[in-house]
């Protein structure tokens, strides 16, 4: 399974790392901040997505209250400390599928990732876009432009999505920084600019003129 461990117990987290890829043999990325979980959740198709409560920059009911406002559909597991029955509802009514309360046993975890992986293997219809040679698939977030392969970090997926879904119109950088970046961020906007100087990097084909246009004074637009 693709598993997103999400975590800031350096100790819990690389034993669970550990333990997930070497005896389980899982793909896992592991996180150790609630933001860095929503973004990696908005870009990468994961099967489960194993969430800490107690995490920095945002809480893990936070992110899965978020993701699920936003429509996503992954199976979620709550790891929490917290094992009173209000704060078991909280973390479900904010989405979460499962409750795993600190400290567990390895094989517990085992056998509720196995229940949730079981419901994430439903066949999904794919959401694939494509455009100049660009081929997006939104469903296992993958990007190819003229047959080819393309590497994209979770920053740069969301970017090109955005812009994908509003090709053709004119993205002021406040709406990207908000939309990519959030509301709280404290980057500037050169890092937009630079983001997209990135993407171009990757995605144009010599000697082709680039995809992504900027407007002057305002910001990008992806070209029909």
């Amino acid at each position: 399974m693709n598993v997103l461990l999400a975590e800031d117990d350096q100790r819990l987290g690389k034993l669970v790392l550990h333990l997930l890829t070497k005896k389980d043999g899982h793909q896992v990325d592991w996180v150790m901040r609630g933001d860095e979980a929503y973004d990696y959740a908005k870009a990468v198709a994961y099967d489960v997505i194993i969430l800490d409560w107690m995490m920095p920059q945002m809480n893990g009911v936070e992110v899965c209250r978020l993701l699920r406002r936003e429509g996503y559909t992954g199976a979620v597991l709550m790891l929490t400390a917290k094992d009173a029955v209000q704060d078991r509802v909280q973390g479900l009514d904010a989405g979460a599928d499962d409750y795993l309360v600190k400290p567990f046993e390895f094989e517990e975890l085992q056998a509720r990732l196995r229940a949730l992986g079981r419901r994430a293997f439903t066949p999904l219809q794919q959401d694939v876009f494509c455009h100049a040679g660009l081929e997006v698939n939104r469903t296992d977030h993958t990007v190819s432009r003229a047959g080819v392969q393309v590497q994209l970090s979770p920053r740069e997926f969301q970017l090109l999505d955005l812009l994908l879904q509003n090709h053709g119109q004119v993205l002021p950088r406040e709406l990207i920084l908000q939309r990519v970046w959030g509301f709280d961020s404290d980057i500037t906007k050169n890092a937009i600019d630079a983001t997209v100087k990135l993407l171009r990097k990757k995605l144009d084909l010599p000697g082709a003129e680039t995809l992504i246009k900027s407007v002057r004074g305002i910001g990008y637009k992806l070209e029909n």
